[in-house]
Parts: structure tokens; sequence; C-alpha cells
């Protein structure tokens, strides 16, 4: 008895410490405590297609998920084929990648995205949730050409926080939407690790928080 009660013990602190590990790897960018009106320290900033730059800056917003901040992309620029992005480390290849996003304007598009085994602002994997067409997409870019290869049709409301995540393991891709898995893919175009972050299109002013990563 003794015996199987110690072998209980070592189990159950065996779980708490696999589960203590696996939570430690997950990493959350909140986007609070960092000065508003400036860029987020750590990311790095590109653009697929033309168009400007793009500028990613953080903004108080008291109805954030996790006040008192959030980030934007701010400029309003229509040109169609445009996507800011901004990324960061440590490159992942199997991974799990969700944040809360809110579209908040735009005339020509309204898409929050999220990108991951990213190379540069031109090669990358991209899943993208839209206000304008109701839907979420999955993409793959190769030398700045966006190829979509899976879909779903739904409703994305303007103005409501949604939660968007992806879940990529090897070739395999499924995509979150609110809670609910939406797509469930297979693409082989970027088998290796990469950078992971933020995306938008065109004139889309969307709003940012709670950008979690957590490798596989």
């Amino acid at each position: 008895m003794k015996g199987e009660w110690g072998w209980l013990v070592t189990l159950a602190l065996l779980l708490v410490t696999t589960a203590r590990t696996q939570e430690n790897t997950s990493k959350t960018f909140t986007f609070d405590g960092e000065p508003v009106g400036g860029p987020p320290k750590g990311f790095e900033f590109g653009r697929t297609g033309g168009g400007r730059q793009g500028k990613w800056i953080i903004k108080a917003d008291q109805d954030a998920p996790s006040p008192p901040n959030v980030l934007v992309q701010t400029d309003p620029d229509r040109t169609d084929y445009r996507f800011p992005v901004a990324f960061t480390g440590p490159e992942m290849k199997d991974l799990r990648l969700s944040v809360k996003c809110k579209p908040v304007s735009g005339k020509v598009d309204q898409g929050c995205g999220l990108v991951f085994r990213l190379k540069d602002a031109n090669n990358y994997y991209i899943t993208r949730a839209n206000a304008l067409e109701d839907n979420v997409r999955l993409y793959h870019v190769v030398k700045g050409k966006r190829i979509q290869f899976a879909g779903w049709n739904g409703a994305v409301k303007s103005g409501v926080w949604h939660d968007l995540a992806v879940e990529a393991n090897g070739d395999g891709f499924q995509v979150f939407f609110d809670g609910n898995k939406v797509i469930d893919a297979h693409d082989k175009t970027f088998p290796e690790a990469g950078k992971f972050g933020l995306w938008t299109k065109a004139d889309s002013v969307i709003y940012f928080d709670d950008l979690t990563v957590t490798p596989r």
C-alpha cells in the first residue's frame, strides 16, 4: 500500500511539473507597460505588396481584453495589395499561435491576421479573418504572391473582439475562430521554422491584444 501511494505521489508531481513546464514555454505579448505612441519592443516590421510601409504603434484602449494597451497598424493607405506585417521570434516550426483582434475601420478591407513560419515580408503562412467579407482564410505567400489553400465562410463582426488561432504541426494546419475549429488543411510550402506575428491589409485598422505563442 505504501508503495502504491508513493507511486501515485510521484505521478502527481510529474504531471504538475509537466504542466508548469508547458505553461512556462508559452509567451504572451500584452503590449502593456510600454510607451503609448511607439512601436512594441522586440518586433520587426515589413510590408508585402505595394503602398506605404505601415505604422505599428501601441495605443491605450480600456476596452482591451487585457487593458490598458493594444497594438494597432494606423496607416490607412488604401492600396489594395498592401499587407503590413509585424513579427518577432524566436523562430518556430510547430506551434499554437493566437491573438485577440477587433476590426475597427477600413473601406477596402478589415482583415486581422496571424503570420507564422515567416522567412521575410514576402514568404510566410498567413491566416486571417475579414469583417467585410465574413470569412476566414489560410494562405501561403511565396515571393510576395498570396495563394489561398483553405477557407471558411461565416460571420466576422466589425467593432467586436474576436479570438483567432492557428495550430501548425508538420504540414498540418488547424485554424480556430472564436473558439471553433473552422479550417483543417495541409500544405508543404514552408516546412521549416520561421518567425511569427501579425498582419493587416490595405486600409484595415485592427486592434490586437494578447498575442500568445506556444511551441509544440
